[in-house]
């Protein structure tokens, strides 16, 4: 059974100051200047956060800007540590962002399948039975066999979404659902996705397109500051935030 726990999860990022110079200040102090040291200050990016997700729940991260939806995200996935409190995961992890992470751009597209592939947890058996399939859906044919720098943008994100959404994660975490190249590629993508996110025994998704989270979750976790403000069901805690949304634009 797939579950995350936390349990008064607190994290801080240490940050130097720059006590309000502008760039024309930092580069001509750069410049001519003797270098001063720099005082530290810690930003609370995640503040006493408890929840517990389990078995089967699909749940929303909603948020402005900074709110610490990514920082969540980060630190579910093992890739930030925990400062204060505890963070339980039971099942495997499949992290959807920073999904071309890994990438080697002199080498071939075949190659990058395997490597990314590898970051994720595939073996050289279980990756090779997934190449054919991975391949055709990327629709890059012969482009395979060139390296990634000859790519485009666009190229590269058709191969990492394809890769990336080869695994069979029992924990799936969505960090925005991206673009991924043109009007029919992305209707292709569409269907993969809601396929992947079926096959996971947990997603949950960070995004500001709130239609998209209120059709696929069974919770909404609304965060301000790094702090849960509330929590429940999609319908309720997406329209209370939209009403605070509109209440901030009113009193501006």
């Amino acid at each position: 059974m797939a579950s995350i726990d936390f349990q008064g999860v607190h994290l801080s990022y240490p940050v130097r100051e720059n006590r309000g110079l502008t760039l024309k200040d930092l580069i001509l102090k750069g410049l001519f200047l003797k270098p001063k040291r720099r005082r530290w200050t810690q930003v609370d990016a995640l503040k006493n956060i408890s929840f517990h997700i389990g078995d089967g729940e699909r749940v929303g991260v909603i948020g402005r800007n900074g709110a610490g939806k990514s920082t969540l995200l980060r630190v579910i996935a093992g890739i930030y540590p925990v400062h204060i409190g505890n963070r339980i995961v039971e099942g495997n992890v499949c992290s959807l962002f920073d999904i071309a992470l890994g990438f080697e751009y002199f080498a071939s597209g075949w190659n990058n399948i395997r490597y990314r592939g590898y970051l994720q947890g595939e073996t050289p058996r279980t990756i090779t039975a997934k190449m054919k399939e991975i391949a055709d859906f990327t629709e890059l044919g012969d482009f395979l066999d060139l390296p990634l720098n000859c790519y485009s943008t666009g190229m590269i994100m058709r191969l990492a979404f394809s890769i990336a959404t080869s695994a069979h994660p029992e924990i799936l975490l969505i960090d925005e659902i991206f673009s991924t190249g043109d009007i029919v590629f992305q209707a292709k993508a569409e269907a993969r996705m809601r396929e992947f996110i079926g096959r996971a025994r947990i997603v949950v998704m960070v995004g500001h397109n709130l239609e998209w989270l209120q059709e696929f979750c069974t919770r909404v976790i609304w965060l301000q500051q790094g702090s849960i403000r509330a929590e429940g069901s999609p319908r309720d805690i997406i329209q209370q935030y939209r009403d605070d949304g509109a209440l901030q634009r009113a009193a501006a």
